[in-house]
């Protein structure tokens, strides 16, 4: 918690909420594997069922445990994250118990100690990116909280809220370019290029609108976001500020998530990603918000609406990219023993 800021009450806060935490992030691993492969195989309602019900289920348990209710003690900050951890444990269960009933998953502990040259290639080659990818991506947010965190509680406290409504304008547009990828790839692996390459403009249009709508509602949900939390009048001074950033970043966001991650990653072209979030988030947007943060000293707002300009730092590569039709190959591979050929 030193890393993300300076001030001793929030390290104290953050440090108690980590803790009670940190084992959803196991829980989540597992559950999420298995949500992966059911969506895989077209079974995408039994995912929304079991993410739907570990969500009530953590909306249920946090106002058990922050407020204690019932028998439960009041544990503030501790009770949310306690309330992830069981929810996010019950979810995992869950997910293995309906894979014990899906003819097409045979589980078996023997299958994680099996080896094939073939697939540890081709994940080498397709996987290792995007991993890689959500790394950078990753790693370059988390700066982007340091060095808010560093700014003061007014920011941190504006943007927790600014992060609520944006994770919800959001949902629609990630879930149809994660979504879109699983069907642009089952083109792609049929032999239907040229349907893969009509259907990733619709799909690509189609999300843009979306994230488009996604923009309009955050930038104008400060009159009810102002009112959903205790914030100081300088936090809801800056709120507002925020919610506009936040409007034309995940406008951006989207174009670029439904490219890098749907579109690009379904012919197998994950490396893409790696690089232009390298050179764009670390080569420009970090960088330069150190630098307006604590040599130049620029009001907290202004450094916020400069680290978010990442995405449309990167949108003419992402297009350019898309335009030339690199991504669209055919990556599947006969994994039959009898007949190891070279990718179909």
């Amino acid at each position: 918690m030193h890393i993300f800021t300076d001030k001793s009450g929030m390290i104290e806060e953050g440090a108690k909420y980590l803790r009670f935490v940190a084992p959803s992030y196991f829980f989540m691993s597992v559950s999420q594997v298995f949500q992966t492969v059911f969506k895989s195989i077209e079974r995408v309602k039994t995912v929304t069922a079991l993410t739907i019900g570990a969500l009530l289920m953590n909306i249920v348990l946090n106002a058990v445990f922050i407020f204690g209710l019932g028998p439960a003690p009041a544990m503030g900050a501790s009770g949310a994250a306690l309330a992830t951890s069981v929810a996010r444990a019950i979810e995992m269960a869950a997910c293995i118990w309906v894979s014990l009933r899906i003819k097409d998953i045979r589980l078996n502990l023997s299958i994680l100690f099996r080896k094939n040259s073939d697939l540890l290639r081709d994940f080498a080659k397709f996987s290792l990116p995007a991993l890689g990818n959500e790394f950078v991506w990753g790693a370059a947010y988390a700066m982007y909280s340091v060095i808010l965190g560093h700014l003061g509680e007014d920011i941190v406290a504006a943007n927790s809220v600014v992060g609520v409504v944006r994770n919800l304008a959001s949902v629609l547009c990630f879930g149809m370019a994660y979504g879109g990828a699983i069907l642009l790839g089952k083109e792609m692996g049929g032999g239907s290029l040229e349907k893969a390459k009509k259907d990733a403009g619709r799909l690509w249009r189609s999300t843009t609108l979306a994230g488009l709508a996604g923009g309009l509602v955050i930038a104008l949900s400060f009159p009810i976001m102002s009112r959903m939390d205790k914030l100081s009048p300088e936090a809801v001074s800056m709120l507002r500020w925020l919610l506009l950033s936040n409007g034309a970043s995940i406008f951006g966001a989207t174009v670029n998530t439904v490219l890098i991650c749907g579109i690009f990653r379904a012919g197998g072209d994950s490396k893409f990603g790696l690089i232009v979030d390298s050179a764009c988030m670390w080569g420009i947007s970090v960088p330069l918000g150190l630098v307006c943060a604590f040599v130049l000293h620029l009001p907290p707002v202004v450094v916020y609406a400069i680290m978010f300009l990442d995405e449309f730092e990167k949108m003419p590569f992402i297009v350019h990219h898309y335009r030339s039709g690199k991504w669209l190959k055919n990556i599947t591979r006969d994994f039959n023993p009898a007949a190891k050929e070279n990718p179909q």
